[in-house]
């Protein structure tokens, strides 16, 4: 609507705005918090903590997540405009991914507080629902796009706050920022591996092979998944 009404002057404009809006509200609203004492510990022990299962399940589960996010952003747009759908109807689709993303997790992190929903069980079906999303893709015409948007938009409002819990649950107090640092590397990763994968396959193929592609991968995380629960 933005770039309908102004161009993309006006986008850039409004997103600086909202930019400076939000980092003058955080230096104002984000309290200080002093780090707490640590241990001495050593490069093998980093790479113990960071190879054990409670870090790497939902780091992967965080970074299929974002792949998914970043290919319905980057490639929904292009499958509506192959169908011949103007950008407006297409900007929509990618609308309404981010709005079921927003809106779920809320839903998702009380859930969890408030004991309706564990993280092994939110973090499979959250896979199984991105993975259907990715499948809908493929679908031609506006219900494949809505269909999509509104799976891939659920399945990783779901998997977001609950990948989160699981890794600030299973670590210790004086190393959270370090856990969370290095899981943001590996959804930084799915943000810039899950393009480029489908990508790549949409080169060699179609861009639905490429949907279909990691689609499967994320699937392949569900024994994961369920492994963990098997061996508790």
């Amino acid at each position: 609507m933005l770039v309908w009404a102004g161009g993309l002057t006006l986008l850039f404009a409004v997103l600086m705005a909202l930019a400076a809006a939000v980092a003058l509200w955080a230096a104002l609203a984000v309290p200080a918090v002093p780090p707490l004492p640590r241990t001495r510990q050593t490069l093998a022990d980093l790479v113990r903590r960071l190879a054990d299962g409670t870090f790497v399940r939902p780091v992967a589960a965080l970074a299929a997540a974002t792949a998914a996010l970043s290919v319905g952003v980057g490639f929904l747009p292009l499958s509506g405009r192959a169908d011949g759908l103007p950008p407006v109807a297409t900007g929509a689709a990618v609308s309404a991914l981010a709005a079921c993303a927003a809106l779920v997790q809320p839903w998702a992190g009380r859930a969890l507080d408030e004991g309706r929903l564990n993280t092994r069980t939110g973090l499979s079906a959250g896979l199984a629902v991105t993975a259907c999303g990715l499948a809908a893709a493929v679908l031609p015409g506006v219900p494949g796009l809505l269909v999509a948007a509104v799976l891939i938009g659920g399945g990783t409002g779901v998997i977001t706050p609950l990948g989160f819990a699981a890794l600030a649950a299973a670590t210790p107090e004086e190393r959270i920022g370090q856990t969370m640092g290095a899981a943001e590397l590996g959804r930084e990763l799915g943000d810039a591996g899950g393009p480029l994968l489908v990508a790549s396959v949409a080169t060699a193929v179609t861009l639905g092979w490429g949907y279909a592609v990691l689609a499967l991968l994320t699937t392949l995380l569900l024994p994961v998944l369920a492994a963990r629960r098997a061996s508790r």
